[in-house]
């Protein structure tokens, strides 16, 4: 895992982006726009270390294709947090979003308080769908802290710990060209 600081240009972007346009166009659990910005900011900041061009919500649903390195298609997933990322902290995949045409995801959070994005770790489709825990709708979850909620649709839940590790950006970068 390895954090980077979100620039203010990027923070700016994506409040504009989100002011303008819907990011959620699956038709189901499109997530608030808090949930949109969170997503955008980590997209755009992972484009911005690829030297790719930011998110334009002018060009419309992406269908889960965020960018694509050596012929694979990448997806973006970020959570939004008020701490700092540990390794036992699960990320959320929203099992409607399996029918996308994607390779691998990489997983993000965003320390909404610092501006800090905690690269936390990549799979392919194939591992990701092996490894994580699926729960259908309804389910009853509880976090770490105790408190619980129900999955309002399909989800699937992976630990930190069980994403490939990455250590920087350069290592993201040669396992990715490497799929």
């Amino acid at each position: 895992m390895f954090t980077v600081s979100v620039k203010q240009e990027i923070l700016e972007h994506c409040k504009n982006q989100i002011s303008k346009f819907n990011f959620g166009q699956r038709g189901y659990a499109d997530e608030t726009k808090e949930q949109q910005l969170t997503g955008i900011i980590g997209e755009c900041t992972l484009l911005d270390l690829f030297n790719l061009p930011w998110v334009d919500g002018s060009i419309g649903f992406d269908g889960g294709a965020d960018f694509v390195i050596n012929l694979k298609v990448i997806d973006v997933k970020t959570m939004g947090r008020t701490t700092h990322v540990r390794p036992y902290y699960i990320n959320n995949f929203v099992g409607l979003q399996r029918k996308y045409n994607t390779d691998a995801y990489i997983f993000c959070s965003l320390n909404k308080l610092t501006n800090v994005l905690s690269i936390c770790g990549w799979l392919t489709k194939k591992e990701l769908i092996e490894k994580a825990v699926f729960f259908p709708k309804g389910t009853e979850r509880t976090r770490s802290d105790s408190t619980t909620f129900r999955t309002f649709t399909d989800l699937y839940e992976i630990k930190n710990s069980d994403l490939k590790n990455i250590n920087s950006f350069e290592e993201l970068k040669i396992q990715l060209e490497n799929l």
